[in-house]
């Protein structure tokens, strides 16, 4: 089935949300905690991640709730609409910059930071869970896809440029004001993607509707245990997330200290994210040619290839750093398209073999894997504090 371009578009605008949720907190909030609220940096570490840790339980309830849900608006959209109505409320008041330092201050951001992520889950999960259930052509999810990923990049790039440019509005390095401004103008932007996201699929064909199941959440990661694609998509997801998080979330540093000028971190940002605006086209292309995993092997190589020639940077200075920051970038659009696009045809696959008790297992679980890349990189970085690696007040 062809998903009219309306449709398309309604439905790839919901990236602003997730793709800006991703990247401002991992991009700002350990910085904004340890050199601003004055939170020890081991301390700023655990709250960070803690939300990561509650995101694998909640995820899949999510899931199961979206499932069980029976309404004219269909199953999806209701949650998607709650998520909408919370999230952009909860991310201000994470960089409302409250009087406290230390660990009242760490309290404080820790509370919120569940609370957003808990909102973030009720749009995300059935958001993402949607393409497969829009269609059954294998090449017009990949489709499907390519406008989600464009929406993506771009939103990416403009809250990976625009949010530190906000912050650093008010002097060099940011201050609390210029972090509430910039929470509060990134809200903004998250609710008109959340709500332009419900309202464009208010149309959306929906060939493969969950139905309703009395299985247990345990049975639910068994079966995806079960699943070898899936497992495979684990291991390439969980690498590939683990190298961008540790990118995202030391990219300040990196500007300060070692290229010695903290505005670049949104150059910087810029030439990682910046590819996937202009080469989704040619990896949609090269998708059709080679194969989805003929197309993931290159883009893995270059993403891994450009990561291992940008240590060199200390001897080769900024531009080179952004060169090849820009392979990555490159790299990283195919493997972001391709993974989403073939974890969809997981999803319809076992949903054609096994009914619906698989579709509705994966339904959740899909996006867990990122949380542990994101769970590993943030250890990394908490030690890197904790030996002096990082500057904290």
């Amino acid at each position: 089935m062809i998903v009219p371009r309306g449709v398309r578009l309604g439905y790839g605008v919901g990236s602003f949300c997730t793709a800006t949720f991703g990247a401002v907190p991992g991009l700002l909030l350990l910085y904004y905690m340890t050199n601003f609220l004055a939170v020890p940096a081991w301390l700023a570490g655990v709250v960070v991640a803690a939300p990561k840790i509650w995101d694998l339980v909640v995820n899949p309830l999510v899931g199961r709730w979206s499932d069980r849900t029976v309404s004219r608006m269909g199953p999806r959209r209701p949650w998607m609409l709650a998520g909408a109505c919370t999230l952009p409320l909860a991310f201000a008041a994470l960089f409302a910059g409250p009087p406290l330092t230390g660990t009242p201050a760490a309290i404080y951001v820790g509370v919120v930071f569940l609370l957003a992520a808990t909102a973030y889950a009720l749009f995300e999960v059935p958001y993402k869970a949607m393409p497969a259930e829009m269609t059954g052509d294998y090449h017009e999810r990949t489709a499907l896809l390519q406008w989600r990923m464009v929406f993506i990049g771009a939103a990416t790039v403009i809250s990976g440029v625009v949010a530190p440019a906000i912050v650093n509005s008010q002097g060099e390095g940011g201050t609390l004001s210029s972090y509430r401004l910039m929470g509060v103008t990134i809200a903004v932007v998250m609710l008109a993607s959340m709500l332009g996201a419900f309202f464009g699929t208010a149309r959306a064909p929906m060939t493969g509707a969950p139905e309703p199941d009395g299985g247990t959440l345990w049975s639910q990661f068994a079966v995806v245990r079960a699943n070898p694609p899936y497992m495979w998509l684990l291991a390439l997801g969980c690498t590939q997330f683990l190298a961008v998080g540790v990118m995202l979330a030391a990219a300040p540093y990196f500007a300060s200290y070692v290229l010695g000028d903290p505005k670049a971190t949104s150059t910087l940002f810029a030439a990682l994210i910046g590819p996937i605006l202009l080469t989704m086209p040619l990896w949609v292309r090269l998708s059709k040619r080679y194969e989805k995993r003929g197309a993931m092997l290159l883009a893995g190589l270059l993403f891994g290839g450009g990561t291992a020639a940008a240590t060199a940077t200390p001897l080769l200075g900024a531009l080179y750093a952004h060169l090849m920051l820009f392979v990555v970038g490159v790299g990283f659009a195919g493997v972001q398209l391709l993974q989403f696009s073939m974890l969809a045809d997981v999803v319809a696959l076992d949903a054609a073999l096994d009914g619906q008790a698989a579709r509705r297992s994966v339904h959740g679980v899909v996006d867990r894997h990122r949380e542990c890349g994101q769970l590993v990189r943030r250890a990394d970085l908490r030690r890197r504090a904790l030996h002096g690696r990082v500057r904290v007040v």
